[in-house]
């Protein structure tokens, strides 16, 4: 049975699309808006909804319960305190924001409107990931020793050609466009992060991308975990690993494949993880692959929090928590 709340969507790329496709499932669509207004009626005819070019008269024109942000990242906070004003509750994708001042504003904006704000963190809903979070709560690993996370997808020029995407403004960086989902399994799983040392640089992409394509990482958590970072997106012509492995006391455990969708190793005293469901595919984009796909499980999330009172999966606190690390890694490496 579907929900009877009402969405509207900021941003009518490919992203919004597949947005519009899951509200479609589980609830009701009822306007979209882009300042392409091309990309915006592509969706809009296919839904049978309004198009606007302008977000402020979406918010104007329209009651809508919930609005997702589909934006460039640059614009994640503007549009989503707008949003918000408006009495809307909001729905982010990756990244919350590119700064950690915005996420607060973001923050802010939400407790003075009396809204929710959800942060899109999908891959907290892959079958390995969540099994891993389980045992480490529950404490089968012991104390947490050190952990290491792997990050070897390929962009290429296609990926950047004509967008938005590469931008300092718009964009931000590497960790917020390609990585954000995985540091945010670091503070998720691991924990906060104190003091950072990294590297960053440019390698194969001077002529298209204002920022880093690869980098180097060793981190330090306030609970005393050490764990690196390795990240790159000049993987030979396709993604090749998303990995996070966790160093216990009482066990070893890998979460690996292209997108932390295997349970590639593990080594636990007197337990095993056995019969994991089998997740989503990733996000498929043509010419690249994403993530993998759970945002059907992120509006399910939405719905049962704002309908039945449920537990919300990922809220700005969270999402700010990503950025600090993320803003740390980065000030390391300026400062190095």
């Amino acid at each position: 049975m579907k929900s009877k709340l009402n969405f509207g969507i900021i941003g009518c790329g490919r992203i919004g699309n597949r947005h519009a496709e899951h509200i479609n499932n589980q609830a009701n669509l009822i306007a979209v808006c882009d300042i392409d207004l091309h990309k915006a009626k592509v969706i809009a005819e296919k839904y049978n909804v309004p198009a606007f070019e302008s977000a402020e008269e979406m918010l104007q024109s329209t009651r809508c319960d919930v609005i997702s942000i589909c934006s460039p990242n640059g614009l994640h906070a503007s549009h989503s305190i707008l949003a918000l004003k408006a009495g809307s509750h909001v729905l982010c994708e990756k990244p919350m924001a590119i700064s950690v001042y915005d996420c607060g504003e973001m923050i802010k904006a939400a407790e003075n409107a009396n809204r929710r704000l959800f942060i899109v963190k999908q891959n907290r809903f892959n079958p390995p990931v969540k099994a891993v979070k389980q045992i480490v709560d529950e404490g089968r690993l012991g104390k947490i020793l050190s952990v290491q996370l792997n990050c070897f997808w390929n962009r290429n020029a296609d990926y950047y050609h004509n967008s938005w995407k590469g931008t300092k403004e718009l964009d931000g960086g590497t960790l917020f466009t390609q990585f954000s989902h995985f540091i945010d399994l670091l503070y998720w799983i691991v924990g906060d992060v104190k003091k950072v040392h990294a590297v960053v640089n440019n390698a194969a992409h001077q002529d298209l991308i204002e920022f880093e394509d690869q980098g180097a990482a060793v981190l330090e958590f306030y609970n005393g975990v050490i764990g690196t970072l390795n990240y790159s997106v000049n993987s030979f012509q396709k993604n090749m690993e998303g990995s996070l492995t966790i160093f216990g006391e009482k066990g070893t455990i890998k979460i690996g494949g292209q997108y932390l969708n295997e349970l590639e190793y593990q080594q636990i005293e007197h337990f095993e993880i056995s019969d994991l469901p089998p997740g989503n595919p990733p996000n498929n984009y043509g010419n690249y692959v994403g993530s993998m796909s759970n945002h059907d499980k992120v509006y399910q999330n939405v719905i049962e929090v704002l309908e039945s009172n449920g537990v919300i999966a990922t809220n700005g606190y969270e999402g700010l928590k990503t950025i600090e690390i993320i803003d740390k890694i980065y000030t390391a490496a300026n400062h190095g």
